[in-house]
């Protein structure tokens, strides 16, 4: 396993994080909860010392299931990235955005109850709120952060002016946007600010959503509740496109390296200069096996333009949204 530092904290994580969305199961289809305790065992024995969570995903569910294997262990075994600032009620696909300062106090709660913790390494606020100032919640972070019960600060899903906005009241330390071969608006502000701050960027979606896992067709099904049933990528005119993409890029990974398309696309992410860590979502152990393959060598500029050039070629209209964007509250709902 790679590992790096995380600038201004003391905290060293590994290059690959365990991501638990789809371990929530909460539009992934549902969860198995021994599988999924079987896929975090794995992820440490492959020496991956960060887990990603939230208390949205599974709307609680993947939290509990991170703190029961934390249980198990020595705390410091384990690097815990966990979020804040979206709010459920009735229906679980009604999420919306809050960041007031008594949501963000009772998911953190929440979080370190769930977990089993005293403490979380890196807290992020998951969506910005436009409805709350930024000097608000970065109020409450600083405080956790003079409590000892967050250790970073994270921000994901913010844009470049929102960064700015909110380091110039809190320091960040980790950055969490979407990126991926497929998915690379990043690249143009969103990383070239990460390299002038020092922010360490854990990036998410390297499969985009599992189109360059090399295991999809065209005939491929999605259960009830899964998100890329109305993800457009997924959609019958632009998958032909981005399977167009894999296909070839599998072919010439095999041919060259004779790897798969899945360890070219991660190990594109890892080469980039300002990628640190890239978030592997499991809900199995074997959805790990690819790591080994990922690790302990690299793409040079040559085949990094190579990969990119099938891309260009195949996927004609591409699509830009990263992910559904959890909607705003309303002005009729509570703060």
């Amino acid at each position: 396993m790679e590992y790096i530092d995380i600038q201004g904290t003391s905290l060293q994580v590994s290059r690959i994080a365990l991501g638990t969305w789809s371990i929530g199961g909460w539009l992934w289809g549902g969860t198995d909860k021994a599988q999924a305790d079987a896929t975090i065992e794995r992820a440490l024995d492959l020496g991956i010392n960060l887990i990603d969570t939230a208390p949205v995903y599974g709307l609680g569910s993947a939290e509990e299931l991170v703190g029961k294997v934390i249980k198990r262990y020595n705390r410091d075994r384990f690097v815990i990235s966990t979020k804040a600032g979206l709010e459920w009620s009735g229906e679980p696909t009604k999420v919306v955005r809050n960041s007031s300062t008594p949501r963000l106090q009772q998911e953190l709660d929440d979080s370190l109850r769930r977990l089993q913790t005293d403490f979380i390494d890196i807290y992020h606020i998951h969506w910005p709120d436009t409805r709350v100032p930024h000097a608000e919640v970065a109020a409450f972070i600083q405080k956790q952060l003079q409590s000892g019960k967050i250790r970073a600060v994270g921000l994901s899903n913010y844009s470049v002016e929102q960064l700015q906005d909110f380091d110039a009241l809190c320091p960040v330390n980790v950055v969490q946007p979407p990126y991926n071969l497929f998915e690379r608006d990043i690249e143009e502000a969103l990383l070239p600010l990460c390299k002038e701050k020092g922010w360490t960027t854990l990036t998410y979606s390297p499969l985009c959503r599992g189109l360059l896992s090399g295991r999809m067709t065209i005939e491929t099904q999605f259960p009830a509740g899964d998100l890329r049933r109305i993800d457009p990528k997924f959609s019958a005119l632009m998958l032909p496109q981005y399977l167009k993409a894999v296909n070839d890029i599998d072919a010439w990974a095999q041919k060259e390296y004779g790897k798969s398309v899945t360890h070219l696309a991660a190990r594109w992410l890892l080469d980039q200069p300002q990628v640190h860590v890239v978030l592997w979502g499991a809900r199995k152990p074997e959805h790990l096996d690819a790591i080994d393959a990922i690790l302990g060598w690299a793409l040079d500029e040559k085949a990094i333009k190579t990969l990119e050039t099938f891309v260009n070629a195949a996927v004609k209209t591409p699509v830009r949204m990263g992910v559904m964007p959890p909607p705003m509250r309303t002005a009729q709902q509570s703060v």
